[in-house]
């Protein structure tokens, strides 16, 4: 089994944030794959739903501590169900990758991202996955204009940053997704 976690904060006015990209995807997925609907989770903090996706068991998490508070859910899912972090996809934003864009890393600091940073503190690693979902505007961060990052991933994605992100989300299925399934170790 496995868990990918989507990092977000939880209520209706953060639903379509730049900071919600990680629970965004995880929706996708849900949809993509037909897995029941997310319902709340009250031992791990989270809204969960778990089904076989491309012949592997996962579990899908969108932790409800907000996001800087992302890995009391996360301890909880892997102590329950005896997972290691190898174990675990961390999907999140990223403001130094444009809209439109992912990255894929592996055993790696947070890069000042306070949500997995709390993850790596509260696992003591870093080696886990990360999918990282780029937020930032087309043209970088001398596009959006003396906005600071902190408020710029408040911010409610555009019709056309979304319909951006979908296609993401549709490319990393395609083309990366089975890669990170067929891993058996993340060194």
């Amino acid at each position: 089994m496995k868990l990918i976690i989507g990092l977000g904060n939880p209520g209706k006015e953060y639903i379509n944030n730049r900071h919600n990209a990680g629970f965004l995807f995880l929706d996708f997925l849900q949809q993509q794959y037909k897995l029941p609907e997310f319902s709340y989770s009250k031992k791990f903090n989270a809204d969960t739903t778990e089904g076989f996706i491309e012949n592997a068991k996962y579990i899908l998490a969108k932790p409800q501590t907000f996001m800087n508070c992302s890995g009391h859910s996360v301890r909880a899912i892997i102590d329950f169900f005896k997972m290691t972090p190898q174990d675990i996809i961390v999907v999140a934003d990223d403001l130094d990758i444009e809209i439109g864009n992912y990255k894929i890393s592996h055993n790696s600091s947070s890069a000042g991202h306070n949500g997995v940073q709390h993850i790596i503190d509260l696992l003591g690693t870093q080696n886990f996955t990360r999918l990282r979902i780029g937020v930032e505007k087309t043209g970088g961060r001398e596009s959006r204009g003396e906005i600071t990052g902190d408020k710029f991933v408040l911010q409610n994605f555009s019709k056309n940053e979304h319909r951006l992100l979908q296609n993401t989300f549709e490319h990393f299925i395609k083309s990366d997704f089975k890669n990170l399934q067929n891993k058996k170790s993340i060194t």
